[in-house]
């Protein structure tokens, strides 16, 4: 029963690896990249869609300028 169960863990374990190193030169060679996805939202957004969100990301960088100086004022 034990040998049993040393081997299941042994398989397990070694399938486990492969699969995650197969995950991470997947991730490495750009297989989950999806380029198509951003251009073809490029191309279908409206020029106010695109101005709201520059200007989402402008407040954004605002306020984490803002909080790093404040944190740097309590410091």
């Amino acid at each position: 029963m034990t040998s049993i169960l040393t081997i299941i863990l042994i398989v397990g374990l070694i399938l486990s690896f492969v699969i995650l190193s197969m995950f991470i030169w997947g991730a490495k060679q750009g297989q989950f990249d999806d380029s198509q996805k951003m251009m073809g939202g490029l191309l279908f957004d409206s020029q106010d869609d695109l101005n709201d969100t520059i200007n989402r990301e402008k407040n954004i960088e605002k306020r984490k300028k803002d909080k790093k100086k404040v944190n740097r004022e309590s410091d």
